[in-house]
C-alpha cells in the first residue's frame, strides 16, 4: 500500500518571460474530522493566493492531488 500524498509543491521558472511561479497543495483535517484541500499559487517569494475546498466524505484527497499535480506538470511546473 502506497502512502497517501498529503502535499505537493512545484515551481515554473522562465527568465526569458520573467516568470517565477509556484503552486502548492496541502491536505489537512479540521477538529471535526473533515478533510480540506488547500491550494496556494502565485509568484515565488510572495504569499500568493489561496483557495480552500472541502473534500467530500467519499472523496479521496490523494486522487485529487495526483490529478492536479499531473495537470500542473503538463503545464511546465517542476515538482520540488
Amino acid at each position: 500500500m502506497t502512502p497517501m500524498p498529503r502535499q505537493f509543491y512545484a515551481e515554473r521558472v522562465d527568465p526569458a518571460r520573467n516568470m517565477a511561479r509556484f503552486y502548492a497543495l496541502k491536505v489537512s483535517a479540521d477538529l471535526f474530522g473533515a478533510m480540506w484541500l488547500e491550494r496556494r499559487w502565485g509568484r515565488i517569494g510572495s504569499r500568493g493566493q489561496i483557495k480552500v475546498e472541502l473534500v467530500d466524505d467519499g472523496g479521496d484527497p490523494s486522487k485529487r492531488i495526483e490529478a492536479i499535480a499531473r495537470q500542473k506538470t503538463r503545464r511546465g511546473y517542476q515538482p520540488k
